[in-house]
């Protein structure tokens, strides 16, 4: 996903039922941005609040992040710089039900999300902000942009054991960006603008409808 884009993605993910993961709000995040250097520098002060909120979760050092595992032991990421842009990483939220860290990555000028389960240490890279079912055994996100996206609503399987993608559907028309939220437990409801346009629509997809591609067991 672009830079750029996974911002927009990420506020947008913000409106979403209070039961998912409680990122900052987004006119705090537009507060703490407005005199930021850039995405990187913004997501850095997301951070800092969010330590905050998060006591005894994680750590800033300088370039390094450690985040502290269950029931011991912790992960550290360590932002690089390189001639390219290099790699950098933040803290962005926690979910509960799972008992995983949601990190901000960003490499070179694509940026994404990092989902850390910390009893087994799995890691799953996510295209866009995972928004949380609410049963909490789902959560989907929405990689939509012009270029350099997947442009798929994909759905995961999750659990406290793992993360599986379970399906993704694909749109017959191009969007240029898209935020996902759930109605209930099976139907999500996605905002998007079609490529071109300036206005944005609204619709709704039930997990059983025709249409989704399946990319694992059920």
């Amino acid at each position: 996903m672009r830079l750029l884009q996974v911002l927009a993605a990420a506020l947008a993910a913000l409106v979403a039922v209070p039961a998912q993961p409680v990122p900052l709000p987004a006119d705090e995040i537009a507060k703490l941005c407005h005199d930021a250097e850039g995405p990187a520098h913004c997501m850095r002060l997301v951070e800092a609040q969010q330590l905050k909120r998060l006591p005894g979760l994680a750590t800033r050092e300088g370039n390094v992040l450690r985040v502290r595992m269950f029931p011991t032991g912790a992960v550290t990421f360590e932002d690089v710089d390189t001639l390219s842009g290099g790699t950098s990483y933040a803290l962005w939220d926690y979910i509960s039900e799972l008992n995983a860290v949601v990190l901000w990555t960003m490499r070179d000028d694509d940026a994404g999300f990092l989902l850390l389960q910390r009893a087994s240490g799995r890691r799953t890279p996510l295209p866009a902000d995972p928004v949380l079912s609410p049963d909490r055994r789902r959560f989907a996100t929405a990689d939509f942009c012009a270029t350099r996206c997947e442009n798929v609503l994909a759905v995961w399987r999750a659990s406290r054991d793992g993360v599986q993608r379970e399906a993704e559907w694909r749109p017959a028309e191009a969007w240029s960006d898209a935020g996902v939220r759930w109605k209930d437990a099976d139907t999500l409801v996605v905002d998007y603008t079609p490529a071109g346009a300036t206005a944005s629509r609204t619709l709704e997809r039930r997990l059983g409808e025709p249409g989704w591609i399946r990319r694992g067991a059920p």
